[in-house]
């Protein structure tokens, strides 16, 4: 269902769910940005590049990703405090457009009773060789195309590897090490990983 157009400018369309356009042009993206932000108006808004085979449409309002561990934790801190989450696809090739999902996310551990099925999303994906800290599960309540005029041309050559390289000789002691010393607050200072 549309939402006004007049909401969202002379170039946007605005929907109360994820179309099936949306979600066409969604699978044929290489990679996507997502942006939380804290509540105190001192803290740092956090945009994070998302790449690999780490998204999946649930349905027309749910969206799942895997979190891959790095080196800050602002989305899951954000999450945690407020839920408050944008998701944003840009087309670097074909036909111009922008699609934002605005939604509440939560974020899912290996403890929760949701990470089996959740994790079974993405069987088959080599995201799951990476260091996986938790998948990021988000509500959608309010979608957006723009234009994507300005939005540059650019080729995709494949995906970098270096992250599940670097997972591969790690155990499980090393990654809670890690977290523990990386991703254990955001840089405000907000709790992330336990």
């Amino acid at each position: 269902m549309a939402i006004n157009v007049a909401q969202t400018g002379a170039m946007g369309r605005a929907f109360d769910e994820i179309t099936e356009p949306m979600q066409n042009f969604i699978a044929q993206q290489h990679m996507f940005f997502v942006a939380t932000a804290p509540l105190a108006d001192v803290g740092r808004v956090n945009m994070s590049p998302k790449g690999y085979d780490s998204l999946r449409l649930i349905d027309s309002r749910t969206v799942a990703y895997v979190d891959l561990t790095g080196s800050g934790a602002e989305t899951i801190a954000h999450l945690r405090e407020n839920g408050r989450i944008t998701f944003m696809f840009c087309a670097f090739d074909g036909k111009p457009n922008i699609v934002r999902l605005y939604g509440r996310g939560r974020v899912v551990r290996a403890e929760d009773t949701e990470w089996p099925e959740l994790l079974d999303l993405f069987a088959g994906s080599d995201v799951l060789d990476g260091a996986v800290r938790c998948i990021v599960l988000s509500q959608i309540d309010r979608t957006s195309t723009s234009c994507g005029y300005s939005v540059p041309f650019m080729k995709f050559d494949g995906e970098r590897r270096r992250l599940l390289e670097w997972a591969d000789g790690k155990t499980d002691d090393d990654l809670d090490a890690y977290w523990a010393d990386k991703n254990a607050e955001s840089i405000d200072g907000l709790p992330a990983l336990d």
